[in-house]
Order: structure tokens, then sequence, then C-alpha cells
């Protein structure tokens, strides 16, 4: 794939990229109506770019960054309520997700991530996964799974435990309470957090430094260090795989109509295991 081919319009669905000097790929995830929310074109846009990305000579490094008041606000809830009835989408969006995670671990260019606004979703996976991660000081970060009624997958089995350890781990991916970009710094989610006003300039700086350095010394010191995350490949499969079950369950139609309708959750009693 050329550069061209990669940054044509409407490649890309839900995402505008652009080639800059020093070969640095821009990624902005963008939907005008849903403060970036991800519909189902997006989601299997943001799976497939990395791999292309990695295919694509004349990249030296990528910074992810939203459009206007956010980084992402998550999956699109007709996406969600098209996977927990019709298991044809739950399996297509089961394999993206999978592909998603596995995509940017694999895509040999360094990423860095650029994240102000709300973090939420597979935008918060492509984030917290990059190389280099850095927040606006009032950046909000929230693994919502659990307020959906879903056991917490996506990415967050697989890296959240190495970064901020197990037990702030679970307590965020349990209770779904969110992180400000100053508490993920302080527990070591991202790597830096910044006043909101600095953050592209940061962003655009470590990109720079990155992009000029050699190619084979960072991606190849990227691919050993990823393999902390390749070690967690069962455990991430497993939560992934359990998260799909329980979009069959009644806790999840019960998470999405409470939060279309801005209400508390009334989720079961008690869970069959």
């Amino acid at each position: 794939m050329t550069t061209a081919q990669l940054t044509a319009p409407g490649a890309y669905p839900g995402l505008t990229l652009q080639l800059h000097d020093g070969g640095i790929l821009e990624i902005v995830i963008r939907s005008d109506k849903t403060l970036n929310s991800v519909n189902a074109d997006a989601h299997r846009a943001l799976t497939r770019v990395w791999r292309d990305i990695d295919d694509t000579p004349g990249i030296r490094c990528v910074l992810v960054r939203g459009d206007g008041r956010g980084f992402s606000s998550g999956g699109d809830f007709t996406l969600i309520e098209e996977m927990s009835s019709d298991f044809t989408a739950l399996t297509r969006v089961w394999k993206e997700a999978r592909d998603l995670v596995y995509n940017v671990i694999n895509c040999s260019k360094p990423i860095v991530s650029a994240i102000h606004g709300p973090c939420v979703g597979a935008g918060l996976a492509v984030a917290l996964l990059a190389d280099v991660s850095i927040t606006a000081h009032t950046a909000r970060l929230l693994d919502g799974h659990v307020r959906l009624g879903v056991a917490a997958g996506d990415h967050a089995a697989i890296i959240w435990p190495l970064l901020c350890g197990l037990n702030k781990a679970k307590y965020h991916l349990m209770t779904g309470e969110p992180v400000s970009g100053i508490e993920a710094e302080r527990i070591g989610l991202v790597s830096l957090t910044v006043p909101d006003d600095e953050l592209l300039d940061r962003a655009w700086t470590v990109a720079r430094q990155l992009a000029s350095g050699s190619p084979t010394a960072t991606r190849w010191t990227k691919y050993a260090l990823n393999n902390w995350l390749r070690q967690a490949g069962p455990t991430f499969d497993a939560s992934l795989a359990l998260e799909f079950l329980g979009f069959t369950g009644p806790d999840v139609r019960e998470g999405l109509s409470s939060l279309r309708e801005k209400r508390a959750p009334t989720f079961a009693d008690d869970a069959p295991l």
C-alpha cells in the first residue's frame, strides 16, 4: 500500500489520515454528531488501519487523537444493540475487537496518543495500547463495560494490570470509576500528563523525537517490550470471550436501556456462576 492510498479521503470511515513532514502519520478520530463515537464502519476501520500502516513504507511514527471536544465517547448505541441481537454481528465485532488489540501491538511503527476529553471503548484501547500515551489534565478515561452489563474485555485485561497494577486495575474495571488525566499518570496508566493547552504540542514533540531516531532501534525495542503484552494473550482472549458472552445475556439489554434513558440500571440479582 502507498501513503496516497492510505490517506485517501474515505479510505477509513470515521478516521482522517494525513502524512506530515518527517514521516509522521496523523490519525484523527472524527464523528461530528456523537463526540467521536465508533459505529460499525469506524470500528472496522480502526481495526484494519494498523495493519495497513505497518505495511506502508514512508511512515516513521503515528500520532492518534480525537477531533473536537474529546478522544472518543465509545461504542455507538446502534452497534451495541445489533451485537446483542444478531449472532453474526456479534461474531464479526468479536473478531474485530481481537484484531484491533493485536494489530496495534504488532504494528511496528511507534504510536503516540494525545488524549483529551472523554476516552472510552475502542478509542480507549488504542489510546492506552499506544507506545507513548499523553493525556490532558482534564481528560476522562473510562472503561464502561461493567456499566453496560458485560465483562471488561477489549484491551483492559491485557494491559491495565501491567500499567497500573492488579489492585488498581480491579478497582477501576470492576467499579467503572473514571480516571482523570492527572490520576492516570499518577497510577502509571499513561506515560505523561500535561495542561490541556500543551497537549498537542507535547504529543507532536514526542512524535518528532521518535520519528527522527533509528527506525530499527525504535521498532525492535517496541517489538521486544510488547512481548509482555503477547504473554498476556490467553488472559486477553478469555476476557474478550466473556465480554462477548455477556452480549447474549439480559444485563446488557438493561445496561443499554438505562444508558439511553439516562438512569441507574437494575441488573439481575445473581449470576449463573
